[in-house]
C-alpha cells in the first residue's frame, strides 16, 4: 500500500474544511485498491459506485444533481442508508461521468457533512468537458508508481525505509547496509513501482511473472491508445512510445522527433506528446540557460527529455533481461546510465517536485541532469550509474552559477565535502532532508 497517499486521506477525513477528494493518476496505479481500503479501514460502511462497471449511475446525475436527493438514490439503489461522516461514497472511473463530475461542486456546497471520494485516470480527467469540472470545490491527490522507499516495505525491506527516514547526520552507512540497498535499488529498477508488478514480486519473487505483468500493462496502454486518442495521433502515440528507450540511450538523453520517423515535424506530434503526457505515462524534463525562479519562465519548451513514469516499464520496453541483476553493476550503466536517469526523475515526481528541469550551457557542452528547487534556492542535481563522481558539467555549472551546493548521486556513500554532497541514489527520497542539513553544516 502507498502508505504516503493513505496518510494524506486520514488528514483529509479529520480536516474541518474537508472538499470532497478526486485522487488521479495514470491508470494502474492502485487508485482503486487504495481508496477501498480507507474506506473499509476507517468507515463503517463503503458505498461503492463504479461508472465503468455499471453505466447505469449515470441516471442518477441527469437533470436534478441536488447532491441530497443523489444520495437518496444511491442508498435505494444500494440497499444501504448513507450516512455523513459514517460512511464513505466512493466514485470510481468519475471521468466516464461529467454529470458526476460536476455534481462533486454540488457536494462540497450543499452536502459538506458527507464523506465523497473519487478516483478517474489522469487522461479521462483532463479530457472532461470543461464546464463539468469542479475547480476550487475538490482537493486533489495524484496516485504515482510507488517510490522506491515505498517498494522497501513492500518488499519486505521496511527496516532500511525506517533507516533512510530517520537519518539524522550526514555520515556514511555502514558498508553492509550500503550495499544491501544497492542490491533492493537494483530489484526496484527491474521491478519498478507498478502496484500489481510489485505484489506479484513480494509473494513470488519471480522477475520472469513480474516481467509478464509489465508487458501486459504496457499492452493495456496500447490499448488506450486505440480506445482514447484521436485516430490521426494512434500511429504516433506508438511511435512516440515505442521510441522512449531508445532516446534514453542517447548520450544526451535529448527527445528528437526526426529519430522517430525522418520526416517527422514537432508541431506534428506536439499533441500526441501532450497525450502522452495527461495520461500519465512520461515525465518531460524542460531544458533551461538562466538559473532563476521560477525555472518556468526561463525553460526551452524545444528541447526536453521524456521520461517513462516508470522503470520497471521502461526495463520492460527496453527487454531488459533478469539474469542482468546478477552483475555487479551492469543494470546501472545499461543504455548509457538511462535507468538512473529515469528512476531519479520518477522519484523527483513522485516525492519531491512535479516539474522536471535540467541544465544546459548556451555552448552546449555541459549540461547538469536535473535541477532541485528547494527552500528558494536552486540546486544542480548530476546523477552517475557507477562509483565515479567526476562531473566537468557540473563544474561548470559551479563556475557559472556558483550556489551553495553542488549534488551528486552516485553509487557511492553518503559524504559531504566542502559545498558538494553525495548522496546514493537509493537516497533520492531524502533529498530534502540532506539538503538542509548540508546547508546547516556549511553555515557554521
Amino acid at each position: 500500500m502507498q502508505r504516503d497517499i493513505y496518510k494524506k486521506l486520514i488528514l483529509w477525513k479529520n480536516s474541518k474544511d474537508r472538499k470532497p477528494l478526486l485522487l488521479q493518476g495514470a491508470r494502474q496505479t492502485g487508485k482503486t485498491y487504495i481508496l477501498k481500503e480507507f474506506g473499509k479501514n476507517e468507515y463503517e460502511h463503503l458505498i461503492y459506485c463504479n461508472f465503468e462497471e455499471d453505466p447505469g449511475l449515470e441516471e442518477f446525475f441527469r437533470g436534478n444533481i441536488d447532491p441530497h436527493r443523489i444520495i437518496e438514490m444511491l442508498s435505494l439503489y444500494k440497499k444501504q442508508p448513507v450516512r455523513p461522516g459514517a460512511d464513505l461514497i466512493f466514485f470510481d472511473e468519475i471521468q466516464l461521468s461529467n454529470n458526476a463530475l460536476n455534481a462533486l461542486k454540488y457536494f462540497n456546497e450543499e452536502a459538506p457533512l458527507y464523506h465523497v471520494v473519487a478516483a478517474g485516470s489522469l487522461l479521462g480527467v483532463k479530457l472532461s468537458v470543461p464546464k463539468s469540472f469542479p475547480v476550487g470545490k475538490v482537493t486533489m491527490l495524484t496516485l504515482y508508481p510507488m517510490t522506491f522507499h515505498e517498494f522497501l516495505p513492500a518488499a519486505g525491506e521496511a527496516r532500511y525505509r525506517e533507516l533512510l527516514e530517520n537519518i539524522s547526520e550526514i555520515e556514511p552507512l555502514p558498508v553492509p547496509i550500503h550495499e544491501e540497498l544497492i542490491t533492493l535499488l537494483k530489484k526496484y529498477y527491474f521491478v519498478g513501482g507498478m502496484p500489481e508488478a510489485v505484489a506479484h514480486y513480494s509473494r513470488s519473487g519471480s522477475l520472469e511473472e513480474v516481467r509478464v505483468i509489465q508487458d501486459d500493462i504496457i499492452k493495456s496502454y496500447a490499448l488506450d491508445f486505440a480506445k482514447h486518442a484521436a485516430v490521426s495521433d494512434i500511429p504516433k502515440l506508438s511511435l512516440i512510445w515505442d521510441s522512449i528507450p531508445v532516446h534514453l540511450a542517447r548520450e544526451n538523453k535529448k527527445f528528437i522527433f526526426s529519430a522517430i520517423s525522418k520526416s517527422a515535424r514537432a508541431r506534428e506530434y506536439e499533441s500526441a506528446l501532450k497525450w502522452l503526457q495527461d495520461a500519465g505515462l512520461i515525465h518531460l524534463a524542460y531544458a533551461v540557460e538562466t538559473i532563476q525562479q521560477p525555472l518556468n519562465g526561463f525553460l526551452d519548451r524545444s528541447t526536453f527529455k521524456v521520461y517513462a513514469a516508470d522503470v520497471g516499464l521502461l526495463g520492460a520496453m527496453a527487454r531488459i533481461q533478469p539474469d542482468i541483476l546478477t552483475q555487479k553493476h551492469d543494470l546501472f550503466t545499461t543504455y548509457n546510465g538511462a535507468f538512473v536517469e529515469n528512476f531519479t526523475a520518477q522519484q523527483l515526481v513522485a516525492s519531491l517536485q512535479p516539474h522536471l528541469y535540467y541544465w544546459k550551457s548556451e555552448s552546449k557542452k555541459a549540461e547538469v541532469d536535473f535541477l532541485y528547487e528547494h527552500s528558494a534556492s536552486i540546486f544542480p542535481l548530476e546523477v552517475k550509474a557507477g562509483v565515479n563522481p567526476k562531473s566537468k558539467s557540473l563544474l561548470s555549472y559551479d563556475r557559472h552559477f556558483h550556489p551553495k551546493l553542488l549534488i551528486r548521486a552516485t553509487l557511492l556513500n553518503i559524504k559531504l565535502h566542502k559545498h558538494i554532497l553525495d548522496i546514493p541514489l537509493y537516497a533520492i527520497n531524502c533529498l530534502d532532508k540532506f539538503t538542509q542539513q548540508s546547508r546547516l553544516k556549511n553555515s557554521d
